[in-house]
This record gives C-alpha cells, sequence and structure tokens, in this order.
C-alpha cells in the first residue's frame, strides 16, 4: 500500500501540470465497497492516469507478458496489479477479480482489451459483464478524453452507476452487461467531448 500511495503521488506531480489534467464526477466514485471502473482505452499512459484521478485504491489487470520483465513484474504486483492471459479465458485472473471485489476493493478494467488509437471506442470484452454479474460491485463508467499531448487538456470523467439491477434479476448475458456498459461510456464520452 505504501508503494502504491507513493507511486501515485509521484506520477500525479508530473502528470497533472504536464497533461492539464480535468478530472470530473470524482464523487461518482463509492467512498466503500466494491466497485468496477471501467474505461475506454487509449493510451498505454491510461492505468496511471486512472490511478491517480481516482480517490481509491484500484487494483488493474495487466497483460501477463509485462510480469515476465525483470523488475516490471515485482513493481506491477506491489502497485496492485495482477496478470491476465490475453486470447483466452483466464480462470485465475477471472478468480483474483472476483476476490477483489469480494474484499469490497476497486477492480480497474478497460474493457476494449487493447488501446484504440483512432480514439473511437471499441468493442468490449465480455470479461467485464462477467465480474458485474457474478459480483454486487458498483459499476462506474470512465471516460479519458485525449489526446495524451503536453500542454493540452486531457480530461477524465467519471459517471453515474450504472444500474444493473435488471440485468442481475434478468439472469442476462455477460455479452449484454458488457455491451450496455460500453454504450454508457460512449455516451460520458460524447457528453464531455463537446
Amino acid at each position: 500500500m505504501k508503494l502504491y500511495k507513493l507511486a501515485k503521488s509521484l506520477v500525479a506531480v508530473a502528470f497533472y501540470p504536464l497533461y492539464r489534467i480535468q478530472v470530473v464526477g470524482k464523487s461518482n466514485i463509492p467512498k466503500n465497497g466494491p466497485v468496477i471502473i471501467c474505461s475506454n482505452h487509449i493510451s498505454n499512459m491510461d492505468p496511471p492516469v486512472v490511478g491517480i484521478t481516482s480517490p481509491r485504491t484500484i487494483h488493474f489487470m495487466a497483460k501477463e507478458e509485462l510480469f515476465q520483465k525483470k523488475g516490471i513484474g515485482a513493481l506491477l504486483r506491489n502497485i496492485h496489479a495482477f496478470p491476465i492471459k490475453r486470447g483466452m479465458r483466464d480462470r485465475n485472473a477471472l478468480r483474483n477479480g472476483l476476490d477483489i471485489l469480494k474484499q469490497g476493493e476497486v477492480l480497474g478494467l478497460f474493457p476494449e482489451g487493447s488501446r484504440q488509437k483512432t480514439g473511437e471506442i471499441g468493442e468490449g470484452l465480455t470479461g467485464v459483464g462477467f465480474f458485474a454479474l457474478r459480483s454486487e460491485a458498483v459499476v462506474v463508467p470512465c471516460a479519458i478524453i485525449g489526446p495524451y499531448k503536453p500542454g493540452k487538456r486531457l480530461k477524465v470523467a467519471y459517471g453515474s452507476p450504472i444500474d444493473l439491477t435488471e440485468f442481475r434479476e434478468n439472469k442476462s448475458s455477460a455479452k449484454e452487461v458488457t455491451d450496455y456498459i460500453m454504450e454508457s461510456i460512449r455516451q460520458l464520452h460524447k457528453f464531455h467531448q463537446e
């Protein structure tokens, strides 16, 4: 936890002035209880930016390859990231994510899985729907509105929690829930872009 706070402080000191970060809707993140923050993905800088703009500690999933690099893997684990194998159903990653939520913590996800360099918001992978349906977590959409250019304003907008009661009661599919969450991110992005 100490390393996370130190890393967060150092990144904040560097990034806030560099990208003139503006944060909107931070109060939409519940102060307690399990939360899934779902954001669009435009850059490798997205995880640290969501991390420094959230008032709570976030546990991020990161591609397994990063954990195999000397030094980086240990650092990632110390700042609460955990690995996921891409392109396949990774039961360990799913279990880790659910455990984090059961402990009342915050899980950070980029449902698109990979960066969308055009700035458009792509399709979401069904993992986010799985976590939303299998937990009692509150889902908070997040829109990062770039570009990441020094001196240009970068906006991070957190939307109102998404009500998934109906989806849970109707035993909706993970894909249906994922599509709904992605549409919420799109609407949030569109609203704050204008």
